[in-house]
């Protein structure tokens, strides 16, 4: 019970710091590590009194396995460039005895994170498109897929499960997309979410009868006030 309830508050804690981070809150930012600093030292201090590692041992591991995984450092392999070395480091872990290059994802990372990571990882062995003009092919391949669910009948199960895969694969594309442009996808949807969220609010303080009975026209007008001021007051 002690390590589940740590393990969701440690959650937490790194998903305040992300925002802190997002808003370049520097406070937050040194807040936050703080607060994930002190579970960290529970789960050394839960790991001692079982007499299975404590802090000292921790670091010791870590430290160990970077010096074994940067042999272009601390060793005589010489590399070209950064994606050389993020293979040699895929290579490397294989050597700890890791059955699959994908086998350092955490099966509990939110799926969008989730699908950046692993495409990262099989890139650094090469199965990975040349260009993004290529991934981007991909995505409008995936849509068109996706189009030809819509005429599905509903009645049937698997047209459920059909759409479901077939839009599931646009956004895994998508993502792959945000990669090859240098974007990282959370952040962008996080941003979109937040921008919506001024928005809406916009509509919500400035409407002069109640939103329900507002037509769709007299909130869009009221969007496009908050968009405006958005562009002034940057």
């Amino acid at each position: 019970q002690t390590i589940e309830s740590l393990r969701n508050l440690t959650i937490e804690e790194t998903y305040e710091l992300a925002d802190a981070i997002l808003n370049n809150d520097l406070k937050g930012v040194k807040e936050e590590m703080g607060d994930i600093m002190l579970h960290l030292l529970f789960y050394a201090k839960l790991g001692d009194e079982k007499g299975a590692f404590d802090i000292a041992d921790v670091l010791n591991a870590a430290s160990e396995k970077y010096i074994f995984r940067h042999p272009h450092i601390y060793g005589d392999v010489i590399v070209k460039d950064e994606e050389e070395v993020k293979a040699n480091w895929e290579k490397l872990k294989q050597k700890e005895g890791k059955k699959s290059v994908l086998a350092g994802v955490p099966v509990s990372l939110p799926a969008m994170v989730k699908a950046y990571r692993m495409q990262e990882k099989t890139a650094k062995v090469g199965f990975e498109w040349d260009n993004a003009e290529q991934v981007w092919e991909k995505v409008q391949e995936e849509i068109n897929e996706f189009k030809e669910t819509i005429p599905l009948s509903n009645d049937d199960p698997n047209t459920q499960i059909r759409r479901e895969d077939e839009f599931g694969d646009i956004l895994f594309s998508l993502i792959n997309y945000a990669r090859f442009m240098k974007i990282d996808p959370e952040t962008a949807l996080e941003r979109v979410n937040r921008k919506f969220k001024r928005r809406f609010e916009y509509i919500e303080a400035h409407a002069t009868k109640d939103l329900e009975l507002m037509t769709l026209e007299e909130m869009d007008l009221l969007w496009d006030a908050a968009k405006v001021l958005e562009k002034t007051t940057k």
